[in-house]
């Protein structure tokens, strides 16, 4: 499977979604918040982004100004002959190491990459088998210049895993479904990960900086930001309690400090910019 779409400018509902295919999305300009899992991206001309299949993802775009960018779906399974040849680069390894993954190109990284994009739709357009094969190529190209990009954090992280890390990453695995749960305890993560809370929080705070619950608390944190952005009918005490806080004062209170604002005063802010784009939009469709 192999879908291509070169500079789209359709405007989109921000709706979750996920699909099994791999994906790359090429930012090409607008203003666009775009939201892989829990994490928030506000995309420059230039972003490509990488997403490695069922993780949820939504675009959040302001109607206002054209939103233009180019999209990738394949199945990695096309590639298998071309990776089998003995001098063959693993240029899927940053989709399976990264899942998820922003590249900020500036400048001639830039410039090639729409340059490889380019010619990749060149040959779609011709419609034929020659055509079809060659967009392949091309697609090809692009892969090994992602690769390339992504080289030096590939590097950093096959240097990173020892047990200790391995042992964060499954506490952070185990927390993506269940910190919204209003009872979370270190007993949970004992039990399932059979070593000692006192060791858990030891190693935690040493690899990430920050304790448990505070990872915890800023995972929620950034959900709440999300659902304000998506679904603005949610008042503060319903995302708070959809969060797994059990006092509004406490969710208040950690928001502003995390945020810099309230949660309402966060919902506001949100409106007015809501309210600005659809002034901007009137204002383009009556000229």
């Amino acid at each position: 499977m192999f879908e291509y779409i070169y500079r789209s400018a359709g405007s989109i509902e921000p709706i979750f979604h996920s699909h099994v295919y791999y994906e790359v999305y090429y930012f090409h300009e607008g203003k666009c918040n775009y939201l892989i899992g829990d994490q928030i991206y506000n995309l420059v001309p230039g972003d490509l982004i990488l997403m490695y299949g069922m993780t949820l993802h939504c675009a959040k775009i302001d109607p206002s100004v054209p939103y233009i960018r180019s999209i990738i779906h394949f199945d990695p399974a096309i590639l298998r002959p071309f990776l089998a040849f003995p001098q063959a680069l693993p240029v899927i390894e940053p989709f399976e190491q990264f899942k998820n993954y922003r590249l900020c190109l500036r400048g001639a990284e830039k410039a090639e990459a729409e340059r490889i994009l380019s010619v990749i739709q060149e040959h779609k357009l011709r419609g034929d088998k020659v055509g079809e094969s060659r967009q392949l190529l091309g697609f090809l190209d692009l892969l090994h210049f992602i690769y390339d990009q992504c080289l030096q954090p590939l590097r950093e992280q096959r240097d990173f895993p020892s047990d200790k890390e391995k042992t964060v990453q499954n506490v952070i695995a185990l927390l993506e479904g269940s910190y919204t749960e209003d009872e979370l305890h270190m007993e949970q993560l004992q039990n399932q990960l059979h070593l000692s809370k006192s060791y858990l929080t030891k190693i935690f705070k040493e690899v990430t900086g920050v304790t448990i619950f505070e990872y915890v608390y800023r995972k929620r944190i950034n959900e709440a930001k999300i659902l304000f952005l998506l679904h603005p009918e949610l008042n503060v005490t319903e995302v708070c309690f959809r969060l797994g806080f059990k006092h509004l004062a406490h969710f208040s209170r950690l928001f502003k400090q995390h945020i810099g604002v309230s949660p309402d005063r966060y919902k506001k802010q949100l409106k007015d910019e809501r309210m600005d784009a659809h002034d901007e939009g009137t204002v383009h469709s009556e000229r």
